[in-house]
């Protein structure tokens, strides 16, 4: 299968862009990367930066037609156990599989012990570091509508037309996040506002919509956790107001100050 995938990789900027394309040619595997700075370098293909889920919209253009497999990957991410998501897709009616964010500092290591509890039962929201789509399942859900929250988007789309989509939890996705509470507060904000957005274009299973639908009540929970769970509370409802104010971009930009 490995020559039947395709990686679409995606860039704000020329940052990590090396990095990347050095650890794909040791996968040895085709790419693009969607990148929103022009930078002269192959397999690389501009496009301004517009949010995530316009750059989906454009890169599936780049697909070869014989791809089964398009890999959705971020490009400040190292890859550990590629073998293990492809793996996943040996079962005929899995459609689409995320892998496990791995965090080694700031409030996120903490958060996605609690994330990856829950999604290990209940799929409430992907994981955009590393996806994998049949090639057939991304085109029918495209185009993607303008969406802050593009990888939780695409589960429910996938969901709701009943695919199988599976948490590979031996294919871990090593990045970085918020090394700050305050900056975390800055990025649940930001996902929050998108997984509504995103619940607004799409119809998942019921369990799910309850979910977030409770979801403002059930945060409060989140205050045992201290001072981190009294700014991701914050997050979280000032997320779900966002939403309600009618925010519909699909485009975000991380500040200096988000990444403290």
């Amino acid at each position: 299968m490995r020559d039947k995938i395709f990686f679409l990789v995606f860039a704000r900027d020329s940052n990590h862009v090396k990095e990347k394309i050095r650890e794909l040619k040791e996968l040895k595997v085709p790419f693009k990367i969607i990148c929103g700075e022009r930078i002269q370098v192959e397999n690389v293909v501009y496009r301004p930066p517009r949010g995530k889920y316009d750059a989906i919209n454009f890169g599936a253009r780049l697909v070869p037609r014989d791809v089964e497999l398009v890999v959705l990957n971020d490009v400040d991410t190292r890859i550990h156990g590629l073998k293990h998501i492809l793996h996943c897709f040996q079962e005929k009616d899995v459609a689409l599989a995320f892998g496990k964010p791995l965090v080694n500092e700031g409030p996120q290591v903490t958060f996605y012990k609690i994330m990856n509890a829950l999604r290990r039962h209940i799929p409430i929201a992907s994981s955009g570091e590393l996806m994998v789509i049949r090639r057939e399942v991304l085109k029918e859900i495209l185009p993607l509508k303008p969406c802050k929250a593009e990888d939780t988007y695409i589960l429910f789309k996938v969901l709701e037309r009943g695919y199988k989509v599976v948490f590979c939890r031996e294919c871990m996705v090593e990045t970085e996040r918020t090394k700050s509470v305050k900056g975390e507060e800055e990025y649940k904000r930001i996902n929050v506002t998108g997984i509504y957005q995103a619940l607004s274009l799409t119809r998942p299973p019921l369990i799910i919509r309850l979910f977030y639908m409770l979801l403002p009540i059930i945060s409060l929970l989140l205050l045992i956790m201290g001072r981190k769970g009294y700014y991701w509370l914050r997050g979280i409802l000032r997320g779900v107001l966002d939403y309600l104010r009618g925010d519909k971009s699909g485009y975000w930009k991380p500040t200096y100050k988000y990444m403290e």
